[in-house]
């Protein structure tokens, strides 16, 4: 392996609860089986403090390469009342535009919308970060010890899906991690990257060599206006990433792999 390669932390998350939005589903909300890229570089913004796209500290994240792997234990289906704000939902509600009563009550403007909510039990998640700046994976793993710069209570998902840590590795180096072909089902979900790091060579097996269901998934993100606002809650404006969806299933491919953990790694090149 490289030395500029770099270095790579292991995080194990376990939790009770976790819903990962598939974007483009509304009525019946369905999950991935584990978090977009999106979902943990926001995570890790959230620890870091970095509330800023300006700041150092992000240009230097952007940097950073990801694996996530995960399982879970079941799949439940809420069933939940959202809010619509629709001018036509709250006259279906309250009979005009300008009531906000119902016997009585003054209630909230807009109506209620039944909604599905997929949910995703007993969760355990590893992610392997890798950066060439072995202080910034440091800086990671402090603010997980000592959460004291978060920006708000550590999730992943929702705002609800809080996390328990249970494993925070030492930082390895790059070459810790063995190039090797281990047939087996890791029993584990991957996200499998199109562009990964190290790059498909006689050592690596290529994107196009693994099974899985394709996905455009989210990655970094701009805000839009930014600058003008200074608001980080305004629109996004994503890249993505082309992905397979692995089940665990891998057999006759060559992968990076930690032995500690026993799975494989597929780290997401974002720059690639």
């Amino acid at each position: 392996m490289s030395a500029s390669l770099g270095y790579i932390l292991r995080i194990r998350i376990y939790q009770p609860q976790a819903h990962y939005r598939v974007p483009f589903t509304h009525q019946r909300r369905h999950t991935y089986p584990i978090p977009p890229y999106s979902t943990v570089i926001g995570f890790l913004c959230n620890v870091l403090g970095i509330d800023d796209q300006e700041k150092e500290e992000y240009r230097k994240l952007r940097a950073i390469k990801i694996s996530i792997a995960g399982r879970f234990e079941s799949k439940t289906t809420e069933y939940t009342w959202f809010r619509n704000l629709s001018q036509s939902a709250h006259v279906d509600r309250f009979g005009s535009i300008e009531n906000r009563s119902i016997g009585g009550h003054v209630e909230h403007i807009g109506g209620q919308s039944p909604v599905s909510i997929d949910v995703l039990n007993d969760v355990r998640l590893v992610l392997h970060l890798a950066h060439e700046d072995k202080s910034f994976l440091e800086r990671v793993r402090v603010s997980l010890e000592n959460p004291v710069r978060r920006l708000e209570v550590l999730h992943l998902g929702r705002a609800e899906d809080w996390i328990v840590i249970e494993e925070l590795s030492r930082i390895h180096d790059f070459s810790d991690y063995t190039s090797s072909r281990v047939d087996a089902d890791f029993k584990h979900f991957f996200w499998i990257p199109e562009k990964t790091i190290p790059e498909a060579n006689d050592q690596h097996s290529g994107f196009q060599d693994y099974e899985g269901l394709f996905y455009r998934l989210p990655t970094f993100w701009t805000v839009e206006d930014y600058v003008q606002t200074g608001n980080r809650h305004g629109r996004r404006i994503f890249d993505y990433m082309t992905v397979k969806l692995s089940d665990g299933l891998l057999v006759g491919k060559k992968f990076l792999f930690d032995k500690e953990s026993q799975l494989p790694v597929f780290l997401a090149n974002f720059r690639g």
